[in-house]
């Protein structure tokens, strides 16, 4: 019998009866804030922070599984329009084309939509494509790889260590599909009807190599041969990226599957300013590296600078999905900012936050001539509504109002 404890994302802490080695894995792996109740042996308090989905973990030795399932606070519609945007903002399944309404919990929604998806992208048959084989051979095929024959065959002419091009549909795209099908079949929580479906697609790729847990990924290429994979491939290595570790400390079990909000929330932004601001003239680079000091020892890295025509910095943002302070912003932001924008010799920063008090504030500095704006999205709205809000913040960032 499973145990699940439902938290909600930065909701108030709950006390929970549970074994000691699975609170401390809890704690170790970041799960969710974990603290022993020092009143209450075998208690802990749990509080769910930026993570969001669900892991089961199984103790060593027996006992019960325990499952431990954070709800998002963004309905899971919106934030699958998050996902779909960042992974792909032209793609048509983050409008809509795949209903996750239905799915009460991100999982079971998630699933689905890896499902459809692959579906469509399996209707006219697996992709084929040449792959490098090497081989040992009777008959030569393709090239002798002549230092490999020599060093293993002694001058021997029988057998050949050859190399090749196959055409074969065992190439990087299905390997990821069926990669990330395997992943979600050992989920906790997926619905019975999507795991049957699951279940199809795996039958589908049954000639697909599968990938052996905790190897890398194969890299895949966009192209117009493999255009029907795009979505789902997406998906798919979405699934693989944010998977949660498969084993803790003490040896306990571990499978899951956590969306960091943090990183989709920073995702999201960065990707909706660079293509509002598509066709400006500017350049976005997300994640650039520059240094704070004249001895490029202490490195920072915005989420976002925007350079002008003349590729010097015109603007900058960093995305905070965080809950705010009743009082306001918090603080260090706004420091971190300033030293951004001083830095890049910038007289505007732009933090960006998920929700707030106000939608716009701004802040100048006394003595620089630097002013700190602060936005807020309100991830309620409808996509629609939501880009719009980011373009505004991409007007500003290129010669917007000063305050």
């Amino acid at each position: 019998m499973t145990r699940v404890v439902e938290l909600v994302e930065h909701a108030p802490a709950v006390s929970v009866a549970l074994p000691d080695e699975v609170g401390r894995a809890v704690a170790a792996l970041r799960i969710a804030d974990a603290v022993p109740d020092t009143h209450s042996p075998g208690r802990w308090s749990l509080r769910a922070g930026s993570k969001v989905g669900a892991v089961t973990l199984a103790v060593p030795g027996g006992g019960d599984p325990f499952t431990l399932r954070i709800v998002p606070k963004v309905p899971i519609g919106r934030l699958f329009f998050l996902l779909g945007y960042s992974l792909d903002p032209a793609g048509a399944w983050r409008d809509g084309e795949v209903d996750v309404a239905e799915h009460e919990d991100l999982l079971s929604a998630l699933a689905h939509a890896v499902e459809r998806q692959m579906d469509r992208a399996l209707r006219q048959g697996l992709l084929q494509g040449y792959r490098v084989t090497e081989e040992t051979s009777l008959v030569v095929r393709g090239r002798i790889r002549e230092a490999e024959q020599i060093r293993r065959r002694f001058g021997a002419a029988l057998p050949v260590e050859v190399t090749y091009d196959e055409f074969t549909t065992d190439i990087a795209e299905n390997r990821i599909l069926r990669a990330a099908v395997e992943r979600l079949l050992r989920l906790p929580g997926v619905p019975r009807d999507v795991r049957r479906r699951l279940l199809h697609q795996r039958a589908r790729l049954a000639d697909v190599t599968v990938l052996v847990r905790g190897r890398t990924v194969p890299e895949w290429r966009p192209s117009r041969l493999n255009a029907r994979y795009h979505q789902a491939l997406r998906l798919a290595l979405a699934v693989l990226e944010d998977a949660s570790p498969e084993h803790g400390p003490g040896g306990l079990r571990i499978e899951g599957f956590l969306f960091d909000m943090n990183k989709l929330f920073e995702d999201f932004v960065t990707i909706a300013l660079r293509e509002a601001l598509r066709g400006s003239g500017h350049l976005a680079r997300l994640q650039d590296a520059h240094h704070l000091d004249e001895a490029d020892a202490i490195r920072m890295k915005p989420d976002f600078v925007l350079y002008g025509p003349d590729s010097t910095p015109c603007a900058v943002a960093d995305a905070k999905y965080k809950a705010e302070k009743p009082s306001g912003f918090p603080e260090a932001d706004l420091y971190q900012m300033l030293a951004y924008c001083t830095a890049l010799g910038l007289r505007d920063g732009h933090l960006v936050y998920a929700k707030g008090n106000a939608g716009h504030a701004a802040h100048r500095v006394r003595h620089a001539g630097i002013v700190l704006h602060q936005h807020a999205l309100d991830l309620d709205q409808d996509p629609a509504g939501l880009l719009a809000d980011v373009a505004e913040v991409a007007a500003l960032m290129v010669g917007g109002p000063r305050v």
